[in-house]
Parts: C-alpha cells; structure tokens; sequence
C-alpha cells in the first residue's frame, strides 16, 4: 500500500510506535502530523508504544518539542516506564533484585528510577543489579566495545542486567545508533543474566490497550522493526502494520519476503506513516 488513510476505517485504536514511525529522533517524518489529526478527526484513538528508556513524561515533553502536542494522542507506554513499575511493585523478576544499582546510560534516564528507594553507586562490584537504559554521553552510540569494561565488571560481580530499552539500534537524523538491547546482547552471550520490559514482549501491550479502550481485533499496530513492533504485535494477537521509514530500509518490493522469513504476515507494508 501507499498511503495509511484506507487502513483507518478498519479498527478505533491505533498502538503507534515513535522513534522510526513518528520521528527519526530529531524532527516528525513528513505526513505524520497530518495522519495524527486525521485519526483524532475520525474519532480514532491513538496510543504511542516506544521501547524508550524512559517515562512517559519526559517523552511527552520530547514529543512536544518537535510540534507533537497532547491533542494527536490519547497516551504513551513506554519500557522505561514498565522498567519503573515493575522496580517499585517488585514483580515477577524484579522482586529478587536488590536495592543498589549501577546505572549504564545517560543522565537524562535517570527517571526510571530516581524517586524509588534505591541507592546509585559507581562500582558494579557494589551493585545488586546493572541497570541499562543505552549509552551514554560520554562514550557515545556508535561502538558497543567502549562498553566492554563496565560489561565484564557486571558479569565480574555476577549482577543481572535490566535493561529498560529491547530495541538493537535505531536511525537518529540518518544515522544509525546503538541502544541498549545490543549492550543486553552481548552481556546474555557472554553468560549474564538479563531481565527486560518492553516490545517484544506481549505484556506491555496490556496496558497499552487499557489506554486506548479497544479490543485487540479492533486494534493496528504500527511500527518499523520486525523483531520489535511487528513480533509484539504478533505475539499480543494484533494487526500490524509495517513501514519502512525506520531501520529497515528495504524496496518495498523485497519487504513482504523479508517478513515472511520471519514468520510474520503484517496486514500492510507502508512507506511511512502518512494519510
């Protein structure tokens, strides 16, 4: 297909991913703003669904500033706010983990886990657990090797990882990024123990159609990574929609084989996101 509008009549909720779909991290992909507004017209309700190590209000206040205000949207679900809440109610993983932590990533994502009852400290040998929310700003997204040291200090320790964001990379302005999902990878293959939140998962689709007020047959998934967006979606029993405007890039002539490889069977494969 070429255009999202003839898909809209189909469902009344809309799970939407961001990075790749909505933007490219720094400004909307063309016809985003203009697709939004029509749903929200049609009486359509959408809710975002981003792997971002973060809560939903600092990704709100990101959305913001690139011209993407509350009134496109019906809410946000995020992995760094699954992350937050399965720390504070201590479930299913989370409730064997300690209260010391070592945080690997950016300052910025420190709302995952900064108004909990847990003590931050600078050794991974004094921590219960490593908490990875990407790269951070000092060593840069570019090569998970200047990672290593903090990595082999962690499985030194024997700690586990949680790690607030599944996704492997993303595309920032045209440029492709580490995150924290290949960090979480290396520390499984070399022995480690990870526990993570986010999509593939199907549990974080829970609340998200909670959010929206739909039933999963009445509900698209939208998204531009296969492992990600289009597995979750699978696995929760929704539709979903691939497009090619993330990190796949692909002719869309070769896209419906690349997804058969995997065994998924999107309803349809798009450009972008756009009306």
């Amino acid at each position: 297909m070429t255009s999202f509008g003839a898909l809209a009549q189909n469902y009344d909720g809309f799970i939407v991913d961001l990075w790749g779909v909505v933007h490219d991290g720094v400004k909307p992909y063309p016809g985003v703003l203009d697709c939004l507004s029509r749903l929200r017209n049609a009486g359509k309700t959408v809710v975002f669904l981003s792997n971002a190590p973060r809560r939903p209000d600092s990704i709100a206040a990101t959305l913001g500033a690139m011209g993407i205000g509350p009134s496109l949207y019906t809410g946000i679900m995020s992995s760094g706010e699954a992350v937050y809440l399965a720390l504070r109610d201590r479930t299913d993983e989370f409730a064997a983990l300690g209260n010391k932590l070592y945080h690997l990533g950016p300052a910025r994502d420190r709302g995952v886990f900064d108004t909990l009852p847990l003590g931050q400290v600078d050794d991974p040998a004094a921590a219960d657990f490593l908490l990875n929310t990407g790269p951070d700003d000092v060593l840069g997204p570019q090569d998970p090797e200047l990672y290593a040291p903090v990595l082999k200090a962690a499985l030194r320790a024997r700690i586990p990882m949680v790690c607030a964001n599944p996704d492997l990379e993303v595309v920032r302005d045209g440029v492709r990024i580490i995150c924290a999902g290949l960090l979480a990878e290396y520390y499984k293959a070399d022995g480690g123990t990870v526990i993570q939140r986010g999509k593939p998962d199907p549990a974080i689709y829970k609340p998200t159609l909670a959010m929206l007020g739909t039933t999963p047959a009445r509900t698209l998934a939208i998204g531009d990574s296969l492992r990600t967006d289009i597995a979750g979606a699978k696995a929760a029993g929704i539709a979903s929609c691939w497009v090619l405007s993330g990190i796949h890039a692909l002719h869309p002539d070769a896209a419906p084989q690349e997804a058969a490889q995997l065994g998924l069977a999107p309803v349809s494969i798009l450009p972008g996101f756009s009306w």
